[in-house]
């Protein structure tokens, strides 16, 4: 069951009150996304589980429950962890919206989550690098990635006319990026951030507590978006799980004898940004008030 922190605002007054120009992304949390245009409406990883204390600890709020959102037209997954593969967080999107799911193999078969999955076969899709999907006005390109920690891990290259946007899930410099920058022109991209710390591993032995390496220290981030010739590097899950948080803010120092990324900018749980210019756009409700002032 998901627990929403915000109540139905964000989805209902933010999200979805929002008629964009453009592609404009949500930021909610973790390393998911709601991806909006005139035309689509996209969820790319979607999380909000609670963490598994005493492992990971979930140190944001949960922005949503997926069953107050009303549109919905497709779920991407980049690969199988529970906080990128989280049938409690897909589900009500799939189920109640009828939106299809495209996911790797693994993510089906063999997914970090006991229970149902919640894939209906009819709404139930198979992606590997090399992939290209039509979503509304959304082109969305399945390309290669680089997670030592999951089984068959994917990246999304996402066009649209006003610009294109780059996911990796939690990859670590990969061999494929530099051949997406030579195919793609990434306006931003989004990658996992984070630093080594102790996690308690109950899966591996009741006593176990070592110290874990899930995400891209500061060169290995600064890498990555120079391979993918970022023009705006997000780092992202740098704040969701106790015990392996970092600062963003130190990334821009790594880069600045790097062609790329030109501009590293930090977000927090429920941002939003456009795909055509730089900056976090305020939330519609704010931005209204103060125009009527």
């Amino acid at each position: 069951m998901v627990h929403s922190t915000w109540g139905d605002w964000f989805v209902r007054d933010e999200v979805e009150a929002v008629e964009p120009d453009g592609l404009s992304i949500w930021y909610l949390g973790c390393n998911g996304y709601v991806l909006r245009t005139p035309e689509t409406t996209v969820y790319l990883d979607p999380y909000f589980g609670d963490g598994t204390p005493p492992r990971t600890i979930r140190m944001i709020p949960v922005p949503m429950d997926p069953a107050d959102a009303t549109q919905c037209d497709a779920v991407f997954v980049t690969h199988e962890h529970i906080d990128h593969m989280h049938p409690p967080s897909y589900g009500p999107l799939v189920e109640d919206l009828g939106a299809d799911i495209y996911a790797p193999e693994a993510s089906y078969d063999e997914p970090d989550y006991d229970g149902e999955m919640r894939a209906p076969d009819d709404r139930k899709n198979v992606v590997e690098p090399g992939q290209d999907i039509e979503i509304g006005d959304l082109s969305i390109h399945v390309r290669g990635s680089n997670d030592p920690d999951a089984i068959e891990p994917v990246s999304y290259v996402v066009e649209h006319d006003s610009g294109t946007f780059f996911a990796a899930g939690d990859s670590r410099p990969a061999e494929a990026f530099s051949d997406i920058a030579d195919e793609f022109d990434i306006d931003l991209g989004v990658l996992a951030y984070g630093t080594v710390g102790n996690i308690y591993h109950s899966e591996d032995d009741p006593t176990a507590t070592y110290p874990t390496d899930w995400y891209n220290d500061g060169n290995q981030v600064v890498e990555a978006a120079n391979d993918l010739d970022l023009d705006r590097l997000v780092p992202v899950h740098w704040d969701m799980w106790k015990n392996v948080g970092a600062d963003p803010k130190t990334i821009a120092e790594y880069a600045t004898s790097f062609a790329a990324p030109r501009v590293v900018e930090t977000i927090s749980i429920g941002d939003r940004l456009d795909i055509d210019r730089p900056g976090v756009v305020g939330v519609r409700d704010l931005r209204e008030s103060q125009h009527r002032t």
